[in-house]
């Protein structure tokens, strides 16, 4: 004979000796009810080994609690930072997350997608740059609250969250330029998301600016491999570059490896390089890498707090936007400045 799985509000209210409406308010935050009658809807509830139904209450309010994180790239270490931030966060807001990745180009996303909405998901954020814009649309068309990160899409409604990317273009390129650089290089993957772009375009502008040239190359997606093979081109071209500014630490350390091993080059007395990220290798002994780091944290922290907030409030109004700095960590990959 098979066990009951599902234990009924109605069975813990017959057990306690109370009505159906005392076990709704015992489990339900702030509701009006006696320190006794908690008591024994509690222990009854402990003995018939119930739970509340979160869904089924969530739907009678029309809010499932359910948050889609849609991702690619999730096996690089930046996007699995986020991805622990973010379900954290979540968790602790009370919110289940759910996980779908758009690493493939064919329908599985808009399938996987589909699902989520027939679950009811109250929300999805967009982590990278890199899903097609149709899947913000599809999105808002099914009344989804929605945080998009790293990404310039301009409709009504969500909350954007982006760093300045441009900005920090500039600060490395001074870091370099103090440290007697002047063959500059930027090493870039083929993504052309809108962050990995803002972080060219600064530092390309900023070497104009000061009448230098850059030496721009892109490969592939933003993985180790590509590094090298940027390595590779930029290394043996005529006029090396002293300089290299990586899109992103995977990129940075697939060339650093390439420079010393294939190449024999000294880093940072023949070379400096800088990336973006500071994923946990950038401090390996191996690396030291200067980097930017990006605010994992509070990147989460903004997205489940704008989540939250409407909530307890109608309607999402304009586009809102948040632009967050990247901290600059100097480690060993850039030369002391020059006297």
């Amino acid at each position: 004979m098979r066990s009951k799985i599902f234990v009924s509000a109605q069975e813990v209210a017959e057990r306690a000796g109370v009505s159906r409406s005392a076990v709704s308010r015992t489990f339900t935050p702030g509701a009006s009810v006696s320190a006794e009658t908690r008591e024994r809807v509690l222990r009854a509830a402990e003995e018939l080994g119930y739970h509340v139904n979160h869904l089924a209450r969530g739907l009678m309010r029309n809010e499932s609690g359910i948050v889609c994180l849609i991702v690619s790239e999730v096996a690089t270490p930046y996007r699995s930072a986020l991805l622990r931030e973010l379900t954290l966060q979540l968790q602790n807001a009370g919110k289940v997350a759910m996980f779908i990745n758009t690493d493939r180009s064919d329908g599985s996303v808009d399938r996987a997608l589909q699902q989520a909405i027939r679950y009811r998901a109250d929300a999805s954020v967009i982590l990278s740059g890199l899903p097609d814009k149709s899947i913000t649309q599809l999105c808002l068309r099914n009344g989804q609250r929605l945080v998009l990160i790293n990404r310039d899409d301009d409709q009504p409604g969500p909350l954007r969250i982006n760093l300045d990317d441009d900005e920090a273009g500039g600060r490395i390129l001074t870091a370099f330029v103090r440290a007697g650089c002047r063959r500059l290089a930027f090493a870039n993957s083929e993504a052309g998301t809108p962050s990995l772009m803002g972080r060219e375009r600064g530092f390309v502008a900023g070497a104009r600016a000061l009448g230098m040239d850059v030496i721009v190359e892109r490969h592939g997606w933003t993985g180790y491999e590509a590094g090298r093979v940027l390595a590779h081109r930029l290394l043996t071209a005529k006029e090396r570059p002293d300089a290299v500014f990586c899109a992103t630490d995977l990129l940075a350390c697939g060339f650093m490896d390439a420079a010393r091993h294939q190449f024999g080059i000294s880093i940072p007395d023949e070379l400096c390089v800088a990336g973006f990220d500071d994923i946990e290798q950038a401090s390996w002994s191996s690396y030291e890498l200067t980097t930017f780091a990006q605010p994992v944290a509070e990147i989460a922290s903004k997205a489940v707090e704008w989540l939250t907030k409407f909530e307890r409030e109608d309607g999402q109004g304009d586009v809102q936007s948040i632009r967050l700095r990247a901290e600059l960590l100097w480690r060993k990959s850039i030369r002391a400045r020059k006297s």
